[in-house]
């Protein structure tokens, strides 16, 4: 079976020859009551220093009257993460066949500080050495190789489209299904049922009129007075649906539908609708809807609306009788008397500027 071949790990591998000269004079460094004495060799592999430690007359476990050739690798530097991978392999060298193996031994092992050795490399009895020698000189073959693990190979995740919400379709069909509806409001002879737990979410008025005090919280059917139909209807869809078709007809039907449903958002506490509403009139102020506009603005606290109304009306003297001679004004005069005081300290000052 076939099959491909991926990877792991990495390594950094360093290869030396090193001669001990003079290697008969080395016996007199066995151990005498200590540690037996080495030949250190210092290198550089993967960026770390290693050291590479000869004992030429070494004790070997409960072996007492033999010596060996013996090595020890040790670490020089401090690992650059917790701990470093690194093992080393020796081998006499023959000097007939400087490539040969005839004795080889290794050792592997975790180095996790600066100074730490690991497991000894026996290689040979020094009794046994005769044919390795040439001229007092012995040669050691040594291999230093440091691990570095490769990241975890990842197979890239095809991404998995997601469709967007469609909360408010599955709840416009709930509404316009009336599956579940526990509640009817009635409203000019019009009936509109919906559902308790999804108005009360959705505004603190019907939260309070059905899960409160209040004395529809165990009735089933509501009268609305004081209302347009239609906006109320427009009202119920955006708080299934949180959309308002209804403010995207032509732009006469648009400002009338945007001044009722303004009013039953504040009516309801329903602020995302009352704004959107208060944003779509700023953009529409006329001549003909200034004077209603204000009106409005000034009934349920819509700020910004009102101000973009009151530069509107005084912008120019022409705009401001043009607004004086409408029905709006008439309106506005009738039912917000104190906003005309704002209306004649902007024209003073617009007036006084000019």
């Amino acid at each position: 079976m076939d099959g491909a071949c991926t990877n792991v790990t990495d390594a950094a591998r360093l290869v030396r020859l090193l001669k001990v000269q003079g290697f008969s004079a080395t016996e007199c460094m066995k151990r005498i009551g200590g540690p037996d004495r080495y030949i250190p060799s210092r290198c550089t592999v993967d960026g770390y220093e290693w050291e590479v430690r000869i004992h030429p007359a070494s004790k070997r476990g409960t072996d007492s009257t033999n010596l060996w050739v013996s090595l020890l690798l040790s670490l020089c530097s401090r690992p650059r993460e917790s701990s470093v991978e690194a093992s080393l392999a020796c081998r006499l060298v023959h000097p007939s066949r400087i490539l040969e193996t005839f004795q080889e031994g290794s050792a592997a092992g975790t180095f996790s500080y600066a100074g730490e050795c690991w497991h000894r490399v026996f290689l040979r009895r020094r009794d046994d050495l005769e044919g390795y020698l040439k001229d007092d000189t012995l040669t050691i073959q040594c291999a230093i190789a440091v691990l570095r693990p490769l990241p975890v190979p990842r197979i890239p995740a095809e991404e998995v489209p997601v469709p967007s919400s469609n909360l408010h379709q599955h709840l416009g069909d709930i509404l316009q299904s009336k599956m579940g509806s526990d509640v009817t409001f009635l409203i000019c002879n019009e009936s509109f049922r919906a559902h308790k737990s999804i108005l009360a979410a959705r505004s603190p008025v019907f939260n309070a009129q059905f899960f409160g005090e209040m004395k529809e919280k165990s009735s089933r059917h509501v009268v609305i007075m004081d209302m347009e139909p239609e906006a109320f209807r427009a009202m119920i869809h955006f708080i299934y649906t949180d959309t308002v078709p209804e403010l995207e007809k032509q732009e006469e039907v648009l400002t009338a539908m945007a001044q009722h449903l303004l009013a039953a958002a504040d009516r309801y506490g329903v602020d995302r609708l009352k704004l959107i509403c208060e944003a779509k009139l700023s953009r529409g102020i006329t001549v003909d809807t200034a004077g209603t506009t204000l009106a409005l603005a000034q009934q349920h606290n819509c700020s910004q609306l009102k101000t973009k109304c009151v530069k509107f009306i005084v912008s120019t003297p022409e705009v401001l009788d043009a607004v004086l001679a409408t029905e709006g004004y008439k309106h506005l005069e009738a039912s917000c008397p104190l906003v005309l005081t704002e209306l004649l300290k902007s024209a003073h000052g617009r007036n006084a500027e000019a």
